[in-house]
């Protein structure tokens, strides 16, 4: 049994079927409730991440002096249960303050009509990552065609379908404040490895070297991503562009990734380049290839000890 009471609108099954669109809106205004924490499930494939971050420990204290200001908001599930559409963060707050309950507008809406929502909510924050705009606009995208109804066979853009006013990705472009090119290729950063798009989030790999580098096989970008952790260096977008030439060719492979790789950039200040091949012949065959740079560190670190104590003995005679 739910530990929410309903929605009580004193209106019979009979009198609600014959209502008009209108007269449904005027009846049904949102409602808030405390609803238990532990019957509310995460939205699926959420792609905003929640972070525990000094932003939320203030939104924690807030939480504990004064309560949730913007309720959450929730969809109804066939299980009875509830699905977070809007106010993740503030439903982990809530959890870390210690309550059982979170105030919830709980709304009845389509899968794609939580989606939308669940996108144009969180896309209102300062501090937006570049895989969240990713997923998030790729989540949005899909959501439009499938209301617009199914794209014609005369497009032939992938991540793009006709609405009857327009492409759905001008749509999306103009809701959100970025062009069509613009918001394709932040659906391109979704073809990333996870362990790329992390660099990405992180700014060591720029935006529009990491869209040309999505263009990638999986185990290419395996073996790019080994390549940037032994040179410690991130691709120049000149260097994404020919790497993604070299894979449409189907002539990337590790000893084209570490010439490119070693290339020197523009404006870079210069560099020691050591070639794997040639490290690996004083490496043991033990130390395993992402150990490398960390063997070849301490192996220098010995040596220059050998050297201190070689010049103290000497000094001493």
């Amino acid at each position: 049994m739910k530990s929410v009471q309903k929605i009580d609108l004193g209106l019979t099954g009979y009198d609600e079927l014959f209502m008009n669109d209108a007269e449904r809106k005027e009846n049904k205004l949102p409602r808030i409730y405390d609803i238990p924490l532990s019957e509310i499930d995460d939205f699926p494939d959420h792609p905003f991440k929640v972070k525990l971050d000094e932003d939320m420990d203030q939104l924690v204290q807030s939480i504990k002096e004064r309560g949730i200001i913007t309720p959450v908001t929730l969809r109804p599930k066939e299980d009875g249960r509830y699905e977070i559409v809007s106010g993740h963060r503030r439903k982990k707050a809530c959890e870390l303050a210690g309550f059982d309950t979170v105030k919830a507008e709980v709304r009845e809406m389509t899968r794609d009509e939580a989606i939308i929502l669940m996108v144009e909510s969180n896309l209102q924050r300062s501090v937006i990552l570049p895989s969240e705009k990713a997923f998030s606009y790729k989540m949005r995208l899909e959501a439009m065609k499938r209301q617009a109804g199914r794209p014609s066979k005369e497009n032939a853009s992938p991540v793009a379908t006709n609405f009857l006013q327009g492409r759905s990705d001008v749509e999306l472009g103009e809701q959100v404040g970025e062009s069509k090119d613009q918001v394709r290729r932040y659906i391109r950063l979704t073809e990333l490895i996870p362990e790329l798009l992390d660099l990405v989030d992180e700014g060591r790999i720029a935006f529009r070297p990491a869209v040309e580098l999505s263009y990638l096989q999986k185990e290419e970008q395996s073996a790019l991503l080994e390549q940037i952790a032994y040179a410690d260096a991130t691709p120049s977008l000149a260097q994404a562009i020919k790497l993604k030439r070299f894979s449409q060719d189907g002539k990337l492979n590790n000893e084209v990734i570490e010439s490119i790789m070693s290339e020197e950039k523009p404006n870079q200040r210069e560099k020691i380049n050591i070639k794997y091949a040639e490290a690996r012949r004083f490496i043991p065959a033990s130390i395993p290839y992402e150990k490398t740079g960390e063997y070849i560190l301490k192996a220098l670190e010995y040596y220059h000890r050998y050297q201190e104590r070689q010049k103290s003995r000497n000094d001493a005679r």
